[in-house]
């Protein structure tokens, strides 16, 4: 019997969730689906500057799925810039913060759309 997955905690989803070139000279353009765990790692480790450790405990993982997580989300950002292919974000095992039915709701989650308001200018 296959263990179920463990769902990763997410603090909010993607305002926009697709991204390609823009002035793309062949018509055919492939698509790389990224899941939504694998945004929340490149946000947490890249923009919000945490740890591995700290991004598994926000997420409520291990460090070592984190590890995998974020190797696979560079992988994929990597193909998609150098290969002017599109990038859509969907999918994956997560729950919102939100959605979590302990009393963390966020508190710790390292966002800063929650610690300064959902103001694009962060």
């Amino acid at each position: 019997m296959v263990r179920p997955r463990k769902w990763r905690r997410v603090c909010m989803l993607p305002e926009v969730n697709e991204f390609g070139p823009v002035n793309s000279q062949n018509n055919i353009t492939e698509t790389i689906t990224m899941s939504v765990e694998e945004y929340e790692t490149i946000r947490l480790m890249d923009l919000e500057r945490l740890s591995q450790e700290e991004c598994a405990k926000a997420m409520g993982v291990a460090r070592s799925t984190v590890q995998r997580i974020y190797e696979d989300a560079r992988k994929k950002l990597a193909d998609s810039l150098v290969n002017g292919k599109v990038l859509k974000i969907e999918g994956g095992d997560y729950k919102l913060c939100s959605e979590f039915e302990d009393d963390r709701n966020c508190e710790g989650c390292f966002c800063k759309r929650h610690r300064y308001g959902k103001s694009k200018n962060f």
